[in-house]
């Protein structure tokens, strides 16, 4: 790679030994993908020095402090380095729980323990705690053009197509890093050639809510897989929730980090824009028969009506979202034998505790929890049978991680469900 002055002099180790490790690492990186040089950045997210229970079992006999993590992990380093406060704008995503609802999330006072420890050191080392999947509901906006460095595909999908930020797929390894450097390969969507459309899929079916989003999301996913789609036709009006739905059941079932849709994202003003001088791969249409097969997909793993569990924020909800569950829920109970756990933020969530949201889901006996979620903390309440869920995100992901039934619908139809104890919602 082709590296600037600036960048020679962290190779040699003028900012010391972290930052010479991170160049190493990112060289490496940057090799193995073909790029020619880094680009800069002053926007990244990760999960940086956060240490698994795999990774405390894995370097228990070379220390599990958050030096030694981000060191022999991150680094890939075969020595525990000093780290620095990080050099440019970074941000930590999810963890593994809610460090105030932990007991109900089935956690222990220990890994509690280890789960502030942990978040300790990122505040020490300059990082901003926001522990969502949303850093874009936290305030981390990018703008048009911006080159981030970010993990988590459904973020990675909103800041890409709805912002236009430059963003791929990072890893760990390369966000701890980026943080370190401000500097990440350039390749791939950090180029304009990067970012032209390779498939045409004409809607011809309204696509008016969120559930409808989600479907439409999940079958361009699995359609195109890691390529570029461009929607014509019967779609409009999408709102940041709808475009956060369908971006992440895109990434979900494919590999999907950059969707255009004619006339709606900041890079496909025309057709003729969104493809530049390409012609599409394929054409291909969603009509009804397509909607209905992705209905049948997501619920196929459904059987038993008796929900125990209702589940919703997969991305992490937004104020608008918890609002519809409030407004659902005033004034009535869940069902005795079913739970609802509802997860965001936890700039969102003090949105809704100051709002009152937060007391009017706990009067119906359900949660608002903070840092993760089911899939991500592998947490579910005990002897949990049957989720019912609005994100087709978690219909794909959950019932194959935890071992459940998955009923997907309507936010209506999950809040519903947990008050009657009982999947009733039609197909469309």
């Amino acid at each position: 790679m082709k590296l600037t002055d600036q960048e020679k002099a962290m190779l040699d180790g003028a900012g010391g030994a972290a930052k010479r490790k991170a160049m190493e690492l990112l060289i490496r990186y940057g090799e193995a993908l073909g790029a020619e040089r880094f680009v800069d950045t002053n926007n990244v997210t990760g999960v940086p020095g956060w240490a698994t229970d795999f990774l405390r079992h894995y370097y228990k006999d070379r220390g599990t402090s958050y030096e030694a993590i981000f060191s022999l992990f991150d680094l890939d380093s075969d020595e525990i380095v000093e780290v620095p406060k990080m050099s440019v704008y970074s941000c930590h995503l999810q963890g593994s729980m809610d460090p105030k609802l932990w007991k109900e999330q089935g956690k222990t006072a220990d890994a509690l323990a280890d789960y502030l420890q942990d978040e300790a050191g990122v505040a020490a080392h300059g990082i901003q705690v926001l522990k969502t999947c949303t850093p874009y509901l936290a305030g981390n906006v990018p703008v048009k053009g911006e080159h981030c460095a970010w993990m988590e595909s459904s973020a990675v999908v909103f800041g890409n197509s709805v912002i236009g930020a430059r963003i791929n797929v990072e890893g760990r390894e390369s966000t701890s890093s980026a943080m370190l450097t401000g500097k990440i390969p350039d390749w791939g969507l950090h180029r304009d050639e990067g970012r032209l459309g390779t498939h045409h899929i004409a809607v011809e079916v309204p696509v008016a809510d969120v559930f409808n989003w989600g479907m439409l999301g999940y079958f361009v996913g699995d359609a195109v897989q890691e390529n570029i789609p461009v929607l014509t036709g019967d779609v409009s009006n999408p709102s940041l929730v709808k475009h956060k739905h369908f971006g992440a059941a895109a990434a979900s079932s494919g590999g999907i980090e950059l969707y255009n849709i004619v006339g709606l994202t900041p890079e496909a003003a025309s057709y003729e824009m969104a493809f530049g001088a390409r012609k599409p791969v394929e054409n291909l249409r969603y009509g009804r028969r397509e909607r209905r097969q992705v209905y049948d997909t997501l619920n196929s793993v459904g059987s038993n009506a008796d929900v125990d569990f209702v589940m919703i924020g997969c991305p992490h909800a937004s104020i608008e979202q918890i609002w519809e569950v409030a407004t659902l829920l005033d004034g009535r109970k869940l069902h005795s034998g079913t739970n609802l756990w509802i997860f965001t933020s936890r700039s969102v969530k003090s949105v809704a505790d100051t709002t009152g949201y937060t007391k009017i889901i706990r009067d119906a006996g359900g949660y608002i929890m903070t840092d993760t979620c089911s899939a991500f903390g592998r947490t579910m309440p005990p002897d949990t049978k049957v989720v019912a869920l609005d994100s087709a995100k978690q219909a794909h992901y959950l019932p194959a991680m935890m071992g459940v039934e998955a009923w997907f619908g309507t936010t209506r139809d999950c809040i519903a469900a947990a008050t009657t104890g009982r999947w009733n919602a039609s197909a469309p």
